[in-house]
């Protein structure tokens, strides 16, 4: 019996086997192992998309290379390109020993040389890229090319658009990695030889669980290879070290609770330790007096923001965030009725200035304005001001009034079914039963950019943008909600 034909490498399977060969082995042999794609990456998928266009814009006269019929048939097309007398090639596809690789551009120099461009969207390099430009280079120099120079095109983190149109040149630096290509070239061969044999086995490698199910991606087999850890796992202790955490496992602790008494913990995992072990809230002796020191009328106030990679208005930069949506819930005194006010921005007009000058409008000039992680709303504030400095003297006065729920709730109570986590999700339920998060159209800050993006740039009827408002308005609503509800929950103890 003939034995089986050799798999054939693309560039994106290569990177994956770099991460983890039981990646590789799962891509190949069983996808359906794989997560269903988030949102979230097809929207990165599509903002790598429009990089790449912009990033195409900078070699005028380029060809697209097309593989309508299949890249096998972008092969000749590829040939016939680099013949002609085009200065640059996008998309070039190229196939050396079993690795098809698809180059992103590729730059005809003087004596009939090549410079390879890998495009990506990040604004820095980092160390998984130099192995995706490495298989290019070294399947291109397979096929015989004269490659001048391996290089790395990313977005130029200090490029501030002008609002008017982009300049590519300005927009993204080039990185040229040949030095570091090269040391890679021995690497690249054995790590070729690991991925065939690997992918030559009848059963995936064994490779346990650890960082590479994270890093320098999150894995989409990550549920396959990691099943759900039982109820106060040791590894929900917040901070366990990776050697504290095999030291326990060793003992055979698998649990918080079994954790012997005298066990070596930080101080918050004492605390998280004890109240796990009694199944009672742990409650810092300072909760009520630090209460006290809140002054009235309190604001709980949260935004939520899109961070594109291509700046989309006048003064921005690569993702910066960009302000659509705030919630707010004013309470004058401890016993009476919140009051609410919104704003969402239902248009692909810059919503900066109306974002800001209704917030003012909102939060008054006095009392302390709650946010959870407030960092995160300061810095958009801060954000604000540059852009707009005829508010700045308003945004400074509302920066100084910002008081962080979130290390509050940190430095004085663990509960049980905080599971290890004090986000607000967590938080919420545990502090005020039968209050949660579930069940929402959207439900986490990433999530409502982009049905935010979704609403003002998708093409949808009236009735789908409609239930995208409601949903952006629920979920804002419901986080400056929780803070009050979690605020009194705490009061009350």
């Amino acid at each position: 019996m003939p034995a089986p034909a050799p798999v054939r490498l693309s560039k994106s399977k290569f990177v994956a086997g770099v991460q983890c060969l039981k990646r590789l082995y799962y891509q190949i042999h069983q996808p359906e192992f794989a997560e269903l794609a988030e949102e979230s990456q097809e929207a990165r998928l599509e903002q790598g998309n429009e990089v790449g266009l912009l990033a195409q814009s900078r070699f005028p006269r380029g060809v697209f290379v097309g593989f309508e019929a299949g890249l096998v048939d972008a092969l000749p097309q590829t040939t016939s390109l680099l013949d002609a007398s085009v200065p640059a090639i996008f998309e070039a596809t190229f196939q050396h020993e079993g690795v098809l690789v698809r180059v992103d551009i590729l730059e005809r120099r003087p004596g009939n040389r090549w410079r390879l461009i890998e495009v990506k969207s990040s604004v820095d390099l980092k160390d998984h890229y130099l192995y995706d430009v490495a298989i290019q280079a070294h399947v291109l120099r397979g096929c015989g090319l004269d490659i001048s120079s391996s290089c790395l095109m990313h977005l130029n983190r200090d490029y501030v658009y002008n609002g008017q149109q982009y300049d590519p040149k300005e927009l993204f630096t080039i990185r040229n990695l040949t030095g570091q290509i090269r040391k890679l070239d021995a690497e690249i061969q054995r790590l070729l030889k690991a991925q065939r044999e690997a992918l030559a086995q009848e059963y995936p490698p064994d490779v346990s669980p650890g960082p590479q199910c994270s890093h320098p991606v999150p894995c989409e087999f990550y549920s396959h290879c990691n099943p759900p850890v039982p109820e106060h796992h040791i590894s929900s202790l917040p901070k366990l070290s990776s050697k504290k955490e095999m030291e326990l496992l060793d003992l055979g602790i698998a649990l918080i609770h079994d954790i012997p008494e005298g066990f070596s913990l930080t101080e918050n995992q004492t605390r998280v330790w004890t109240s796990v072990k009694t199944g009672q809230p742990w409650i810092s002796d300072d909760l009520a007096k630090e209460l006290s020191r809140l002054k009235y009328p309190l604001y709980f106030m949260d935004f939520e923001t899109l961070y594109p990679a291509i700046p989309r208005f006048a003064g921005m930069w690569p993702y910066s965030h960009i302000p659509f949506q705030w919630s707010v819930h004013r309470q004058m005194f401890t016993d009476r009725e919140l009051e609410h006010a919104e704003f969402l921005a239902e248009s692909v007009e810059d919503p900066r200035r109306d974002f800001i000058d209704s917030l003012c409008n909102a939060v008054g000039k006095r009392g302390q304005i709650v946010a959870y992680n407030a960092n995160f709303e300061s810095q958009r504030l801060a954000d604000l001001a540059n852009w707009m400095p005829e508010y700045a003297e308003q945004i400074a006065a509302i920066r100084a009034r910002l008081w962080d729920l979130w290390p509050f709730v940190r430095r004085h109570i663990y509960h049980p079914e905080f599971q290890g986590s004090y986000s607000l999700k967590a938080v919420l339920p545990a502090l005020v039963p039968g209050f949660s998060y579930e069940g929402m159209e959207v439900s986490h800050g990433g999530e409502a950019g982009l049905v935010w993006d979704q609403m003002v740039r998708g093409s949808l009827g009236p009735a789908e943008r409609e239930r995208l408002k409601a949903a952006l308005l629920a979920y804002c609503r419901q986080d400056t909600l929780a803070m009050a509800k979690v605020l009194k929950a705490l009061r009350e103890i």
